[in-house]
């Protein structure tokens, strides 16, 4: 006898439907009155199952449509090679790597002058609370919000790269940019965290409720100190990483890319 609740056993029938495809993303779900009478439960008990998956990322509902199975058109992203200037890329890597997947890229983007946070100071070893340039974009994949990447570099380095401070995209990515001026990166330090997204990341990527935001932080570093941090922000449901570390010539070409 199944002890659960029964919206749990209606969310977990529902569940299993779409992950065996019975309702493909972009699909839409029966009517409330229809499952209400496949489970022989209330309207509520039925609104309170949907709700379970809402609350998940796997369905979305709108007033008047129902409910709807969510897109998940993955973005695989490899971290080993983003910014990397010895891979060929024409342009900024995000647009490189968006481009070479058959995908459309596409970005807002905003430079100010702010006041380094605690979390920023201690990557770029700074005094909290001096300035630091903030290059700020929020980048989209076929129109649909991917991440947004905020990349702090400290005030001194202004005065190699005047460009950073330009309210507009540096064509060639800024890495590649500061390499041409003498300020080469050398190394970068990778952290990685996952959390419930804030009001204002949830409103940017278009969040819904109960899916979480992949945090990636890179401090990149010249052989004498730190140079940049760039934090971006990714839509959980939307994005994976991957990392090339060593000799990969055993590596099947059939294995997951």
């Amino acid at each position: 006898m199944n002890k659960q609740p029964k919206y749990r056993q209606v969310a977990d029938a529902l569940r299993r439907e779409i992950d065996s495809g019975t309702y493909p993303p972009g699909g839409r779900l029966p009517s409330e009155s229809e499952l209400s009478d496949r489970f022989d439960a209330s309207r509520n008990t039925v609104r309170s199952g949907l709700n379970l998956l809402v609350s998940e990322g796997l369905i979305s509902s709108s007033q008047g449509l129902g409910y709807e199975v969510r897109k998940h058109e993955v973005f695989k992203l490899n971290a080993s090679r983003f910014e990397n200037l010895t891979f060929p890329q024409n342009g900024d890597a995000y647009s490189t790597d968006v481009v070479n997947a058959g995908r459309k890229p596409s970005q807002t983007f905003r430079v100010e002058l702010t006041p380094a946070s605690p979390y920023i100071a201690e990557r770029l070893i700074v005094d909290e609370a001096s300035r630091v340039v903030l290059r700020f974009c929020h980048r989209f994949v076929d129109e649909v919000p991917w991440s947004t990447q905020a990349t702090y570099y400290p005030e001194w380095l202004v005065q190699a790269g005047p460009r950073l401070t330009e309210p507009g995209d540096i064509a060639e990515g800024t890495t590649r940019y500061l390499a041409g001026l003498g300020v080469e990166q050398v190394g970068y330090f990778d952290e990685i965290a996952t959390r419930m997204p804030t009001p204002e990341e949830a409103r940017l990527l278009d969040v819904s409720p109960g899916v979480p935001v992949l945090l990636w932080t890179r401090t990149g570093y010249s052989d004498e100190r730190p140079i940049r941090c760039t934090i971006t922000t990714f839509r959980g449901d939307l994005n994976r990483m991957t990392y090339e570390i060593g000799d990969l010539s055993a590596r099947s070409e059939s294995e997951p890319k």
